[in-house]
């Protein structure tokens, strides 16, 4: 069988992450693209898509004239609803980039829609898909780390704020580090709890060293004037089962304590981190233990050594979801937990108070 896609938003993430994944996928024909700048797109279609692909400028366009099974969309965050929307009431199944939407009331109403036309939607949450991610998840499921009650969801750069799009603007993005690398750390971590009802939330964001001139970055200083985001946020959860999550967000912080989409869970029979590779801890006859996971042999579902990464294996597995009539990895039900909390934190900070869900 072979599945047409077709691109919305041909920037930075369509080209490092979807289309070199995408095109690593045998039944999957990449046949339309489309970008407000048509040069991207058209560098885009020249580079992964087929022969006769097509290139737009408008969305509504090429949803009406191409003929698509599968859309992705690659936009900014403001964009993700609206368009995802539209791409399902096409008849097409959509991956949408992470996060899902900028709040709530948009995440559920890309889901009531998905229902409506009986199409799939998943959000790309590729860190799933990593090796000691997966592993660690089928250790949670089996039960050998109890109930876990307590869990870190880790996002700290000491200095790495993307200087380039929309990244520092707020009302494109609807936030800065917590929304564009919280999300991965605090989907992975309600992953490996499963659980996804959140009781109460309280955060706090910051705006502390968005203002640096010539501030030592990664990607060199950014302009003060355009950080219109947080530079930092933190926020405690607490679900309905009593279990609580301290998530830790940020892309500039005087912390050599840096670690990125990673989680540390803590149950009543074990625990285990990501900080120095996949560690499981626990007690045994009375005596501690610690366990280092080896991931370069293979094993895991979906992986098979260091020949795939994950942003292939998400590619391949969606489209197979897709081919076979399944479920994705990642549900859209998750996802918008996931947005239903970081708006929670956001709203914590600016009323200081805690935000029942």
């Amino acid at each position: 069988m072979t599945v047409k896609v077709g691109i919305i938003g041909c920037g930075g993430i369509a080209n490092s992450k979807h289309l070199p994944a995408l095109s690593q996928v045998v039944e999957v024909e990449l046949v339309a693209f489309c970008d407000l700048v048509e040069e991207r797109a058209k560098e885009a279609q020249e580079k992964f898509g087929i022969k006769t692909a097509s290139v737009y400028t408008d969305y509504q366009k090429m949803l009406e004239e191409a003929e698509l099974d599968v859309v992705h969309v690659c936009t900014p965050n403001a964009a993700h609803a609206p368009i995802t929307i539209a791409a399902l009431e096409a008849d097409c199944h959509v991956m949408c980039e992470k996060p899902m939407a900028k709040t709530t009331q948009e995440a559920q109403a890309m889901i009531d829609v998905a229902k409506k036309t009986g199409k799939k939607l998943t959000i790309g949450y590729q860190n799933r898909f990593r090796a000691d991610s997966l592993y660690l998840h089928e250790v949670c499921q089996e039960g050998a780390l109890g109930e876990i009650y307590f869990g870190k969801a880790h996002a700290i750069r000491r200095r790495a704020v993307p200087t380039w799009g929309v990244f520092l603007d707020e009302e494109a993005q609807g936030g800065g580090p917590l929304i564009d690398i919280g999300t991965h750390a605090l989907d992975l971590t309600l992953w490996m709890m499963n659980n996804y009802r959140p009781k109460f939330v309280v955060g706090k964001a910051y705006h502390e060293l968005a203002s640096t001139e010539n501030a030592a970055n990664a990607w060199g200083p950014w302009n003060p004037e355009k950080f219109t985001v947080e530079d930092s946020a933190f926020g405690f959860i607490t679900m309905e089962n009593g279990a609580t999550i301290f998530l830790e967000a940020s892309w500039a912080l005087n912390s050599l304590d840096v670690k990125e989409a990673k989680t540390t869970l803590c149950g009543n029979r074990g625990g285990a981190d990501m900080n120095d590779g996949l560690t499981i801890n626990g007690e045994d006859h009375s005596m501690l233990y610690e366990k280092q996971i080896e991931l370069k042999t293979g094993g895991v579902d979906f992986y098979d050594g260091d020949e795939l990464t994950p942003e292939v294996l998400e590619a391949r597995s969606w489209i197979e979801a897709v081919i076979d009539d399944k479920e994705p990895v990642v549900k859209p039900e998750e996802a918008l937990v996931v947005t239903q909390i970081l708006e929670a934190i956001y709203e914590s900070s600016k009323t200081g108070a805690p935000v029942y869900l």
